[in-house]
Parts: structure tokens; sequence; C-alpha cells
């Protein structure tokens, strides 16, 4: 498995700008291999706010057929030149292969 987190950091009021942009359908949607998308607020944040978006792909292999997808090329060429709203701060992408996954032992399955 693969999971991308995208954390973006805003200025204090606009994190559900970034939950709303996020938690739409897309592209990305019924992709071959996707998991599952998480959005989170970070309740924690203080000064800002803290939008991390979790996306969990079957494999590697997964992610990168779509990043090759002629729909992410376009979204990337629709957005270039762009700049982000005034109020992101910055964004942070990190890629982590997962090597364990524990379940709790009182998990329902239905």
């Amino acid at each position: 498995m693969l999971i991308q987190t995208r954390t973006v950091t805003v200025e204090k009021g606009n994190a559900d700008k970034v939950v709303e942009r996020f938690s739409k359908e897309g592209p990305l949607d019924g992709r071959e291999g996707l998991i599952d998308i998480t959005v989170m607020v970070n309740k924690r944040s203080k000064e800002n706010e803290e939008v991390v978006i979790v996306v969990r792909w079957e494999s590697e292999e997964a992610w990168k057929n779509w990043e090759k997808s002629p729909e992410h090329i376009q979204g990337h060429r629709n957005s270039k030149g762009q700049q982000p709203p005034e109020y992101v701060i910055s964004t942070n992408v990190s890629m982590y292969e997962v090597k364990a996954v524990r379940k709790g032992k009182f998990v329902q399955t239905t």
C-alpha cells in the first residue's frame, strides 16, 4: 500500500474552503487502485489551520498509473501558472510505503 499526504496550512477561518475542495468528486474517484481519500482538520492548530488530505493506494504502481494518466496531466496543464489562493500559507506533500497495519481488537465488520 502507498499513502500520499498533502498538508495544507491556511490562515485561520479558511480550513472549510480546503475541505470543500478536496471533498468533491473528481477525476481521481473511481480510479483503479484508489482505496480512499480522507480529509482531516487538525484540532490542535493554534495560529493557523491545518488540513491534511490522505490518499491511500493499493500499490505504488496504481499511483504511478494515475500520475501518467491523461486526466492528471491535463489537470496540471489547466492550473499551470495559477497562484494558490491568498489564504494558503504552505502545502507539503509526502509519500509513505506502508510496512505494517494492525487492526484494533474491537473493530466491527459488517
